[in-house]
Order: structure tokens, then sequence, then C-alpha cells
């Protein structure tokens, strides 16, 4: 039996030394056949990535994906999952620790209650008044009462599941946390100050 591929071998150390952390991302990757397919990160590490996507990777093939608060990571197909597949993340020592980073407060954010970023400037919307829609095509009148860069939150008597996918007017993303009076929702990605200007004044 041949010996494993030195990527593969390396991958293997890589999991045992990072640990992985859930999270939910939303990002798209290309393959070696320069196509491009969506996916949505289910666990991650400084050293590796398991992803959900409808369109498998071959192990050991070439993979560079564009993930939402991560950017731009690039690896080797290491083993297939269901619906998805695992691949190494190659980089330097510096893009490892930033990555750690990144995915410590990712992982502790909802933890922490923090619907977003707080760094991010909170913006007052002219018109609160809004729609939520589901994938089902269900929709709920809504309220913006917080509003930044990469989520926001709502005044809504229907509170959708945790983790549930939405629209709000044409911005994607998901429902992290219920409160009392609503939900907190987290943007698929960082939105621009003028993209929600146009969109919620």
């Amino acid at each position: 039996m041949a010996s494993p591929a030195p990527d593969l071998a390396s991958s293997r150390a890589e999991r045992r030394n990072f640990q992985r952390v859930p999270v939910k991302l939303y990002g798209r990757f290309m393959l070696e056949d320069r196509t491009e397919h969506a996916c949505q990160v289910i666990d991650m590490s400084p050293g590796n990535v398991a992803l959900r996507a409808d369109r498998l990777a071959v192990t050991g093939e070439r993979v560079i994906a564009y993930l939402d608060h991560i950017g731009r990571i690039e690896g080797v197909v290491t083993r297939r999952l269901q619906g998805g597949f695992a691949m190494t993340v190659n980089a330097s020592e510096g893009k490892r620790d930033k990555l750690a980073a990144q995915l410590t407060w990712l992982a502790n954010k909802h933890e922490l209650d923090l619907p977003e970023d707080r760094r991010h400037e909170r913006l007052q919307p002219r018109n609160p008044r809004n729609v939520l829609k589901l994938t089902d095509g269900r929709q709920y009148q809504c309220r913006i009462a917080d509003l930044s860069l990469s989520g926001a939150g709502l005044e809504i008597e229907t509170k959708p599941e945790i983790g549930t996918e939405i629209m709000l007017g044409s911005i994607r993303g998901r429902v992290v946390r219920h409160f009392a009076d609503g939900v907190a929702i987290e943007f698929a990605s960082l939105q621009r100050l003028e993209t929600l200007e146009e969109e919620f004044n």
C-alpha cells in the first residue's frame, strides 16, 4: 500500500495540533477545474476546515476558498464527509496566528451575547419598518431596533429558530440570538455603510 502523500500526512498532524471550532460561516470555493461553488463552514482550525457543499471535491485536490469574516484560504482536500469535505489550510505562522484569533472571536461572540462586532459603527435607519423573509417564502413584519455593518436587532412577534437563514431586504443572514422582543441577526458578510444606507433609508 502506498504511503500517504505529504499533504495528507501533514494534515493529520495539523488535526492533532489545532483544536477545531464549530463556526457557521458562508463562502465559495474554487476547484482545480476553475469552477466555483457555494459552501458553509462546519468547523475550522488554523490548520484545517470542514465544509458543507453540494459539489464534492476529490481527495488530494487543491482548493481555494473565500470565507466570510476569514477571507481567502487554500489547501488540499483530505477526506470526503457526508455532504461535504475536509481540507487543510496552508498558511504561514503569522496567518495561522491571525486565523486562531479570528476563530476564537467567532466562537466566543455568541456565548458573550454579541450578535455582531460592537466595534462596528451603529446606524439608525430612517425607516425602521421592514420585512424578514425566510427561505421557505414566509415573511414577517419587523422593526429594526439596532443596525450595524455586521448585523441587526429586530423587534418581531414571531421568532425564527436560531440558525435560521433569512433575508432582511436584499441582505442575506441568519438568526443568532433571541431576546424578549425579537431576534438578533448576523449578516452573511460584512456590509458597506453605503449599502445599508441605500437599503434601509
